[in-house]
């Protein structure tokens, strides 16, 4: 969940409160929010009504539960189409999971962790954690760490010290300095890998989405398990999956940027 800093305000306060009701996964009692609140009952109250009142959280009378409002579904809607890298890169992941056979994500990075935003299963799917639309961590996962690798020393100082470093698997980086010599070799390799460090028996190999510039736009990886698959295995697939990622930085940058489009790619 992410946390209001100083200087955000009201509406800081508010979009915590949203991330709050989020993060149950279903309607929630107003004492349950109380309970894991760090705000007055009566701040909490008039956070929740205002959030009511603009159709961003809904109420249900009979069941006197609050969950998501349908607002936030035009408002993510929009978002999906203005700010996620999805509605461009499905071509490239249709071909690439064709290509390889194993799960592809397409993901990019939400605050201090990793957001889900498209994913193509394999031609026999394993199950894991991943979905669209889902949140995860950015320490342990292949497409959070090379994401974490390739962004600007000023952000990185502010995400690190975010990062849970809970220990998911005997393989998990568990410490600002084990994550930071692996980003290292990241950067050195230019693509990196999940060694079952999230999900047990879950292997990946994940490349960046760099602009002409360098600058982070999201993450690709292919997944599969330690059952049928290596990690010497997905390797070989670094460089499809490299070609991939810049054909989609590469559609992002016409749409996205038109006007820098020509000077990024001139350097």
């Amino acid at each position: 969940m992410t946390t209001a800093q100083p200087g955000d305000g009201t509406v800081g306060k508010a979009l915590q409160v949203l991330d709050q009701v989020a993060g149950f996964g279903r309607p929630v009692r107003f004492g349950e929010l109380l309970e894991g609140s760090e705000f007055p009952k009566a701040t909490l109250y008039r956070f929740v009504q205002t959030l009511t009142n603009q159709g961003m959280l809904m109420f249900d009378p009979d069941r006197q539960t609050y969950a998501l409002g349908v607002r936030l579904v035009r408002l993510a809607h929009a978002a999906w189409q203005q700010s996620s890298l999805a509605p461009i890169a499905r071509p490239h992941l249709d071909a690439l999971s064709r290509d390889v056979g194993e799960t592809v994500h397409l993901a990019q990075i939400d605050n201090a962790h990793v957001l889900y935003v498209d994913k193509r299963n394999a031609a026999v799917p394993i199950e894991m954690y991943s979905q669209a639309g889902k949140i995860g961590p950015a320490y342990c996962t292949g497409v959070g760490k090379v994401m974490l690798a390739y962004l600007a020393e000023d952000e990185l100082q502010k995400i690190l010290p975010l990062q849970a470093f809970h220990q998911f698997t005997p393989t998990t980086l568990t410490n600002e300095t084990d994550l930071r010599a692996e980003l290292q070799n990241i950067r050195s390799n230019g693509y990196g890998f999940d060694r079952e460090e999230h999900e047990p028996g879950i292997i990946c190999v994940a490349v960046p989405i760099l602009s002409a510039r360098g600058r982070l736009l999201g993450a690709l990886s292919v997944t599969s398990s330690t059952d049928r698959s290596s990690l010497a295995t997905l390797e070989r697939w670094v460089p499809k999956i490299r070609q991939t990622a810049d054909m989609i930085a590469d559609e992002v940058q016409t749409w996205r940027f038109p006007d820098q489009t020509e000077m990024e790619t001139r350097g």
